[in-house]
């Protein structure tokens, strides 16, 4: 499958230069698309960032190479791209849970994250139903979360964010002024970081804004439009990793750089039949 080779082409790249700099923009020609469109799709494909997969793979060769050699920790801190031994072992502490010196004594416990492989898996038994939308611009008030995908903080912190509204009182208030639905809006995330933030709003104009809230503009884009159905937030979350992992795979299609976007409907969240939009902003390649 081309997809599968163009992955994996990106892969080969990475891991030739572990030891340099890595350009995501690269890496991305290497899968034949844009950054943002490879940053994302193998995010989702793989739940880890581009960043965080070099991350890991580098304190792994970092491990094995203080292990197994006499050199300096400062000269395997400045091989594999940190720019101080601080930094350098803040980052091994937190993978590996020893400090690099330690990795050298006899028993030591390291973590070893070995080399991706894009392999073809047969999905898709479920058919996907998806219209193309086209939209002009327009806003969405609310409030806005700073998260990162590290470690998936991303899937524990928004939840609890949606929850935290509720529980506060903010998301009824605003969907009351709005007199809508509240909906999640994942903003654009940089290609090469892992920090993401996230909004729920409603769509509405500038007579809603005030200190309270912050105004996003959505700009005029082409949307392909999913609908989930099942309990929340599983049935959202399935949907999303469909769409990477099926969809834009099997299309002419890829991500316009362009903000996610939930949308809720009336019903039962947590019942087997409720249903729910995902709007992924689309180009053709």
């Amino acid at each position: 499958m081309e997809w599968l080779e163009r992955m994996n082409r990106a892969l080969d790249y990475i891991e030739s230069r572990l030891e340099d700099g890595v350009s995501i923009e690269e890496a991305a020609k290497a899968a034949y698309s844009s950054a943002f469109h490879f940053h994302r799709l193998f995010h989702m494909v793989t739940g880890l960032t581009v960043t965080e997969y070099i991350r890991r793979r580098r304190l792994t060769l970092a491990a094995q190479e203080l292990a197994s050699t006499s050199a300096r920790v400062v000269d395997v801190a400045l091989k594999y791209g940190y720019d101080s031994p601080e930094s350098f072992a803040k980052a091994f502490r937190r993978l590996h849970g020893i400090a690099p010196s330690e990795a050298r004594n006899p028993g030591a416990r390291l973590k070893a994250f070995p080399r991706m492989a894009f392999q073809l898996s047969l999905k898709g038994v479920h058919a996907m139903d998806y219209r193309i939308v086209e939209r002009e611009a327009f806003q969405v008030v609310g409030r806005v979360l700073n998260t990162t995908c590290r470690d998936g903080a991303n899937f524990r912190e928004i939840p609890k964010f949606w929850n935290d509204g509720y529980a506060e009182g903010w998301i009824p208030r605003l969907e009351s002024l709005a007199g809508k639905m509240a909906m999640g809006v994942c903003l654009p995330m940089d290609p090469g970081q892992d920090d993401l933030s996230y909004m729920i709003g409603v769509e509405a104009g500038p007579e809603l804004a005030g200190e309270e809230w912050t105004v996003y503009t959505v700009p005029a884009l082409t949307w392909a439009v999913f609908t989930a159905v099942g309990p929340l937030p599983g049935s959202i979350q399935e949907t999303f990793q469909r769409i990477f992992q099926e969809w834009f795979p099997s299309t002419n299609y890829e991500h316009d750089h362009g903000p996610e976007l939930e949308v809720y409907l009336d019903g039962d969240s947590s019942a087997p039949d409720y249903r729910c939009e995902v709007w992924i902003p689309i180009v053709k390649k």
